[in-house]
């Protein structure tokens, strides 16, 4: 190939390598957030959601919740929370703090388009316990102006707006472990304290007793 030829076709390699947009390709399976959500992304193999949450995004049944179909809006704002502070926890702090902006929404978005799937309440009823949290859920505490659980989270749990997150499916451990965290003040990211608020007033008894009844409701079966 002569010399000129060739300096041309370099130049215009080197011309096109910088043209808009092509350095902004993305592999589409990190885009989707399916690389990160299997591997950990940039936060390491260790750090992969599927390592708690599981391959299906319905967790483990206790401390890890279920993530498959919640708001993507939603699931942002936890992993913001989480990586900022706002709600500290041991495990997902860290491997927030070690995402990108770019790979929270892209992890986020993977989830909440990925299908949820009819789920069977996690524990075997406890009538009496259920029946106490029934009462709290629907109609909160006698004699105090506390919100009640349906006001937000709907009758059927299903979240009222993309704020409000839905709770069936999770599990009665991870329920009640929220509202401690809420109680105690060491979970903080709700800007109007609503949930705070709500906790603080339960005893330890209430906390079981609406878990459970949040756990029992129905995970309807994606259409």
């Amino acid at each position: 190939m002569p010399y000129r030829r060739l300096s041309a076709l370099l130049a215009a390699t080197t011309l096109a390598a910088c043209a808009p947009g092509a350095s902004d390709y993305e592999d589409p399976f990190v885009a989707t957030g399916e690389v990160i959500a299997l591997s950990g992304g940039q936060a390491g193999p260790a750090a992969a959601c599927l390592t708690c949450h599981g391959i299906d995004g319905e967790g483990d049944g206790e401390g890890a919740p279920r993530i498959a179909a919640l708001d993507e809006g939603y699931m942002l704002k936890q992993l913001n929370d989480y990586a900022s502070g706002l709600r500290p926890h041991d495990e997902m702090s860290p491997i927030a703090r070690r995402l990108s902006d770019a790979d929270r929404a892209r992890v986020a978005r993977y989830y909440a388009r990925m299908p949820g799937r009819a789920a069977a309440p996690a524990v075997p009823p406890r009538a009496a316990l259920i029946a106490e949290g029934r009462a709290l859920y629907h109609q909160g505490l006698p004699g105090q102006v506390v919100a009640t659980c349906s006001a937000c989270h709907g009758a059927d749990g299903q979240g009222v707006g993309s704020g409000n997150p839905q709770i069936t499916g999770q599990s009665p451990a991870y329920l009640a472990a929220q509202l401690r965290l809420w109680k105690n003040r060491d979970r903080r990211n709700d800007p109007l304290d609503a949930m705070g608020a709500v906790a603080r007033p339960l005893s330890e008894r209430q906390i079981e007793a609406v878990s459970a009844y949040a756990a029992s409701l129905p995970h309807p079966s994606p259409e």
